[in-house]
């Protein structure tokens, strides 16, 4: 670690590298966030060199921004790391102290207990349960982070069905705001319709975002070999009808229903 914030230093030095000097915590924001999704699509991959590359990839976001706080005199990296283990020592006190913890409900319990001590100041300063939540998140993870909020003081469903419920109670709005033809009020109940299904997500302890990636990553692969089942037929897709691109579709998903999903495309912008 110290050849490293050495290396980060060296890039941000008057002899250094001009790119690496001009960025601010700001500019970095966006890499700080592809980074992350990479790290996923590395996980989904399967493959353990490419998730060795991202995670490094992550890593020199962390050391890049300790690095700027440092010239801006505020706490350097070790200062970082020493406050993660100083953390993760308070947050396993079955581990460290005396406590007993034996299954990961019980960890994930007292893990929040302890959290919720040490942001008591934090949380006197606060006049809702919701608020805190970073307002930069995407809106799906923001949407569970707040669920996840209102869930602790007991705004929560008792389970999965009622859940289910409220979506199809939602689902039904929407169909009412179509007939409407009111732009505005299908805006508004559609949003309603995806908060829902997110708190369904969430209430089952899946990522939402994660999630709907894994949708997206899905339906581009079929999409992109029913384009080829199609050309291969010697025709474009605009040519056939929905009836036939329904066919070739379940087609393609029963061919590829079981299959691994390969790699997905490396995208990148920015240093």
């Amino acid at each position: 670690m110290k050849k490293l914030t050495d290396l980060m230093r060296r890039l941000r030095s008057s002899d250094g590298c001009p790119w690496d000097r001009e960025q601010t915590l700001e500019s970095l924001q966006q890499y700080l966030i592809e980074e992350s999704y990479e790290v996923i699509d590395a996980i989904d991959s399967g493959d353990p060199d490419k998730l060795k590359d991202e995670l490094g990839d992550l890593l020199l976001q962390v050391v890049f921004q300790a690095q700027i706080c440092e010239e801006q005199g505020k706490f350097t990296f070790n200062d970082v790391a020493d406050g993660l283990m100083a953390k993760l020592v308070r947050r396993h006190p079955h581990v460290f102290g005396t406590e007993k913890a034996d299954t990961p409900a019980k960890v994930l319990k007292r893990w929040e207990e302890i959290k919720s001590q040490e942001k008591t100041k934090e949380a006197n300063e606060r006049h809702s349960a919701v608020d805190g939540v970073p307002p930069g998140l995407p809106g799906l993870l923001k949407a569970q982070r707040v669920q996840a909020r209102v869930a602790r003081v007991g705004f929560d469903w008792k389970t999965a069905v009622g859940v289910v419920a409220k979506i199809e109670e939602e689902l039904a709005e929407v169909k009412k705001a179509l007939a409407s033809g009111s732009e505005q009020e299908l805006k508004h109940e559609i949003g309603d319709l995806l908060f829902s299904v997110v708190n369904l997500s969430r209430f089952k302890r899946i990522s939402a975002e994660v999630a709907l990636e894994s949708a997206v990553t899905r339906f581009v692969r079929r999409f992109k070999a029913m384009e080829e089942r199609i050309r291969l037929d010697g025709r474009k897709v605009s040519e056939c009808s929905l009836d036939e691109l329904e066919r070739h579709w379940q087609a393609v998903k029963k061919q590829l229903s079981g299959k691994r999903k390969p790699p997905r495309r490396r995208a990148r912008s920015g240093k």
